[in-house]
């Protein structure tokens, strides 16, 4: 810990005194044209945003402007001074078309008395300033605030129209209002002379706001041509007090925002206070960069508020790209900076770091360590090079006393070897040796028994068959007993064969056939069934194939009786005995089959898995002699196959029959 510490200490003072003016300085610098840019870009979108309703206005005044012209020309035309006269139903008519010509929601001829001109029932309208100022024989055209009744009064379709649902709003001034009844409208009046001058009456029409799409879409169109906000929205609105009354905001997709409310701030600001607004505003369910002025009725009370503005999220993602970019800028020349600083820092720490590094591997045993070339022509460099010269002679010093010991270490190493594998090819050849001993001591003995009983087999046998002949039909009483002779006779002969088997398996190659493995499998269990039945033993079958092998069917089933007596007596409590029939194919090519014996014993211990197929090894079988899986592993060698065993981690053993269709040889 000691040791690293230095490094470290060095590392860190020299590529922080190399980092310092890049991790301060360029961050600093970076914050501060972040925030410049975004401060700037803002104000430009409120500059955007208040010349966007300068236009705005500048086109409600030119739309107001052209009603009070559209009426006053009307007013001092001679087509309406011709018609003056007219039946009352003919006037009404001729100015309906008028009013439609002329666009107007109204169109009203009123007398001196500021009544309406054949219209009993119609209340007087003098208390409108711009109607009094008509009958003073002064035009002029105003905002003003109608009620329900009064705008009942002029069309019952006016009021219908003028009627707003109020909707629930976010950031809007609480209130108990469900709907507006009021109507927002633009209207003038003229005063209306005879051929003399003298005053005949006054002109007054007018155009309902309430809901009037057309003229807040043709507005917006003007302020925000589709070309000029990129992917923003631009958006215009006339209020009724801080109620939306026309509007293209939308609240979902296709329906207009109409019946919604303007939040708190801006009411307080424009509604309250009379100001301009030109800032960021809440609008119905986005914030949007907003411009608010209020609208002036004829008695100079704000009573409404004109609107333009433009979503804000396209301008923010603007600024975030921008941001990255200007970030990744900074970023990347930081990072190359920081490279060059890091480079020319690593230049000093870095031979001083190699040399620490070598005298650690140095000091853990690794002898071959060295610093290596360094490029620093300065006192640093000549260091390190100094450095290793002194290891390369001390290393040649240790590699010569190494060799001397390794070569020592070396002969004593052959010599051991050589001993090593003369004992053991000893003791294989004198393993070897015994068992050939011991078989053909077998072998001999097991010879010589045969031809000894053979001799008295052949006599019996040879007398038996001539007593038969000289008894004749005396003979048929005793039948019975001398078949019973002659088949023991031959069961002798069978033993005595098979003994001779047994000792000497080459030689005795039995009546080759193709032997199915399912018939096989299933005449070996009826075999062993009586070995079965004393213990509590479940079978499991999977026979996988039809293919048959050519070899002698009883030496083959003598294989698999060994097998499974084998499976059965290390299960003396029960257990579970698996056996399974496969094809063995290699390259995708047919082989033979293979059949499996799986108990659910205890298993073999890896060291007797190498001794199992020697003559006379027994582990598990009192009173066994140890030939038993040495003369099936022969049995099957015969025909050119293989015994394996395997013990699996879940338990028990599993021996494998490897057998081919036919025979190599």
């Amino acid at each position: 810990m000691n040791a690293g510490a230095p490094r470290q200490s060095i590392r860190r003072r020299l590529i922080g005194l190399a980092l310092l003016p890049l991790g301060v300085v360029l961050p600093l610098l970076l914050v501060t044209l972040v925030n410049w840019g975004s401060s700037f870009l803002d104000r430009l979108l409120v500059a955007k945003v208040g010349a966007d309703l300068v236009s705005a206005n500048s086109y409600y005044e030119r739309v107001s402007a052209g009603i009070g012209t559209a009426v006053e020309g009307l007013a001092g035309s001679a087509r309406l001074a011709a018609r003056l006269d007219l039946p009352q139903s003919q006037l009404d008519h001729w100015l309906n078309s008028e009013r439609q010509r002329l666009r107007l929601d109204f169109l009203l001829l009123l007398d001196r008395n500021a009544c309406a001109h054949g219209r009993p029932k119609a209340p007087c309208l003098g208390d409108w300033p711009v109607v009094a100022n008509a009958l003073k024989d002064k035009a002029g055209t105003v905002n003003d605030v109608f009620s329900a009744e009064q705008l009942a009064t002029i069309d019952p379709a006016l009021a219908q129209r003028a009627r707003l649902p109020l909707l629930p709003t976010r950031n809007a001034q609480p209130s108990q209002a469900a709907v507006e009844e009021r109507g927002l409208v633009v209207h003038s009046a003229a005063p209306i002379h005879d051929a003399e001058g003298r005053l005949l009456g006054v002109l007054a029409g007018g155009v309902l706001l309430n809901g009037n799409l057309e003229f807040i879409d043709h507005l917006n169109e003007i302020v925000y041509p589709d070309d000029k906000l990129l992917d923003s929205v631009g958006t215009a609105t006339l209020f009724l007090g801080d109620v939306r009354i026309a509007t293209n905001v939308r609240l979902f997709e296709g329906e207009r925002a109409i019946g919604t409310r303007v939040s708190q701030a801006v009411r307080d600001s424009v509604l309250g206070r009379g100001e301009t607004w030109l800032a960021r505003a809440f609008v119905v369910q986005d914030w949007y960069y907003s411009g608010y002025r209020p609208l002036l009725d004829s008695r100079g009370e704000r009573v409404g508020m004109l609107y333009v503005g433009f979503l804000e999220t396209p301008f923010v993602a603007a600024k975030k790209s921008a941001f990255v970019g200007i970030v990744a800028l900074f970023a990347l020349a930081m990072l190359i900076a920081a490279i060059f600083a890091v480079l020319w820092a690593r230049r000093i720490f870095r031979p001083i770091e190699r040399m620490h590094t070598t005298m650690n591997a140095i000091e853990a045993g690794h002898t071959e360590a060295r610093v290596g070339p360094i490029d620093n022509a300065d006192e640093i460099g000549e260091l390190a090079r100094h450095f290793d010269r002194l290891l390369e002679r001390q290393q040649a010093q240790a590699l010569a006393l190494q060799r001397w010991g390794e070569s020592l270490d070396g002969k004593v190493a052959q010599r051991t070897t050589e001993l090593e594998e003369a004992l053991a090819n000893l003791r294989s050849t004198q393993g070897k040796l015994i068992t050939n001993e011991k078989m053909a001591a077998i072998g001999q003995l097991t010879a010589g028994v045969a031809h000894e009983i053979n001799n008295p087999i052949a006599v019996i046998q040879g007398n038996l068959e001539l007593a038969r002949e000289l008894l004749g039909a005396q003979a048929k009483p005793v039948e019975p007993e001398f078949r019973l002779i002659l088949d023991q006779v031959h069961r002798i002969r069978l033993i005595v064969t098979k003994l001779l088997q047994f000792a000497r398996p080459q030689e005795y190659v039995g009546y080759l056939e193709p032997v199915n493995a399912s018939q096989l499998i299933h005449d070996c269990l009826l075999l062993v069934g009586h070995l079965l039945r004393k213990g509590n033993i479940s079978i499991e079958q999977e026979i996988g194939t039809n293919r048959l092998v050519t070899c002698n069917k009883n030496e083959l089933q003598q294989v698999m009786i060994n097998l499974l007596a084998n499976a059965i007596q290390v299960m003396p409590d029960g257990g579970r005995l698996r056996l399974r029939a496969e094809e063995w194919d290699e390259a995708d090519m047919p082989i033979g089959l293979r059949l499996s014996v799986a108990d659910s014993g205890p298993g073999i211990p890896e060291a007797e898995r190498e001794h199992l197929f020697e003559p006379f090894f027994t582990a598990h079988k009192p009173g066994g002699h140890g030939l038993g899986l040495w003369v099936s592993k022969s049995l099957v060698e015969r025909y050119d196959g293989r015994i394996t065993v395997d013990c699996p981690d879940s338990g028990g053993a599993v021996f494998t029959v490897w057998l081919r269709c036919e025979p190599l040889g």
